[in-house]
């Protein structure tokens, strides 16, 4: 069954007698920039917004937490933990890690060279920040420092 959850949230907003939730609308299309070799030569970097975390490490906060986790990309998926605002949309990734945090696939894709390389840190946030600004501020320049220092060609984004 799917579910509209952009019209359910703004649905329950309404309900609840709150201001409607501002959704981000970007005021340009992002850049697109062509990738300056192959992917088979490309440092691939990870983010996902799923608010994974390695065992050890701190969990986020559930409200605005806009901090971001640095995982090795070589991590026993075992060791990989999930914690996130929308707690209900983390089932399937509890169950199987991989479908928010690809970590085996696109090893394999390395190994079969699709890929030239994982770089050896991949990052993970919660996406489910309210403040646009924050994100703009906070978390998008830690990601890109963060992917920068990694070297970093090309990244994927899983959002959850």
């Amino acid at each position: 069954m799917s579910v509209n959850y952009m019209q359910a949230i703004k649905a329950r907003y309404e309900s609840l007698g709150y201001t409607p939730y501002r959704w981000f609308e970007a005021d340009s299309p992002p850049p697109f920039t062509a990738l300056a070799k192959p992917l088979a030569e490309c440092r691939l970097g990870l983010l996902s917004t799923a608010g994974a975390y390695a065992l050890g490490q701190r969990a986020y906060h559930y409200k605005d937490d806009t901090s971001i986790r640095a995982l090795s990309s070589a991590m026993d998926l075992e060791d990989l933990r999930f914690s996130h605002i929308t707690e209900n949309y983390l089932v399937d990734a509890k169950r199987d890690p991989g479908c928010i945090m690809p970590l085996a696939s696109l090893r394999a894709l390395c190994a079969e060279g699709v890929v030239g390389e994982l770089a050896p840190q991949v990052f993970s946030c919660m996406g489910g920040v309210y403040s646009q600004r924050r994100v703009r501020e906070e978390t998008a320049p830690a990601l890109l420092d963060a992917f920068r220092a990694e070297g970093v060609d090309c990244a994927l984004l899983v959002a959850m």
